[in-house]
């Protein structure tokens, strides 16, 4: 049985276990999140939150000795796919589902190249495009007055604050439908925290997020729902 089969959810994930050598992070999860959200995964310090986004886009597949079972569908143009089918390409999962760490991790090149590279890993050639995108990604990323003259800079110059808006417009850059958090403020000041807050808000339109969060007030300030996690397992 479907955990959610309304026309609006965009992932639904249906018994969802995942282990870590013998030990079962995640016990039959399932639930559904609706398209054009923002849904926060809450719960205590190893509850499986974390590891549960990384079900959502494959990552977990380079850990090894941890599996998965269980189905995960997101819709893409209308249909449901099971991103785990053998015929589903993972680069275009990793295209059409961005991800941002809890703590910025720009690539030790400049600020440009550090949002042009997932366009030219995917082939991109044409300059012009690629510095189109990447004007509207950091446009989006509330970050391009910041760096518009200092594109050629080494992004390792950036504030913390920056350097993660920098992660979120690499991420964007791919015009992704789905875009998954994990914890994006927890490394940064209240200032610096708060100016992220106000660009997933602005995101909320185009995408579906998931966002994990500690902090009570940001899930209150974001979150159109709220999904708690207990020792691998989803609290309704």
């Amino acid at each position: 049985m479907n955990p959610v089969s309304h026309e609006n959810t965009k992932i639904r994930v249906t018994d969802l276990s995942f282990f870590y050598r013998e030990r079962e992070v995640l016990k039959k999860v399932n639930v559904g999140f609706a398209e054009s959200k923002i849904t926060a995964l809450i719960g205590p310090s190893g509850a499986g939150k974390s590891t549960f986004l990384i079900t959502l886009n494959r990552l977990w597949e380079s850990i090894p000795e941890a599996r998965m079972t269980g189905k995960v569908e997101i819709k893409f143009s209308g249909m449901y796919r099971d991103i785990y089918e053998k015929s589903f390409p993972l680069p275009t999962l990793r295209r059409r589902v961005g991800m941002v760490f809890q703590t910025p991790n720009p690539l030790p090149m400049s600020i440009y190249r550090n949002v042009a590279f997932p366009l030219k890993l995917a082939g991109e050639k044409d300059r012009k495009i690629i510095s189109q995108k990447v004007e509207e990604a950091l446009d989006r990323a509330y970050l391009w007055d910041e760096v518009k003259d200092r594109l050629n800079e080494d992004a390792i110059n950036l504030s913390g604050g920056q350097q993660q808006r920098l992660c979120i417009a690499r991420a964007l850059v791919m015009e992704p439908e789905v875009l998954l958090l994990d914890e994006p403020t927890s490394s940064l000041d209240d200032s610096a925290g708060r100016v992220i807050e106000d660009l997933i808000l602005s995101l909320k339109e185009k995408l579906t997020i998931l966002v994990v969060s500690h902090y009570l007030e940001q899930v209150k300030r974001l979150a159109d729902k709220s999904i708690r996690f207990s020792e691998g397992s989803v609290i309704n």
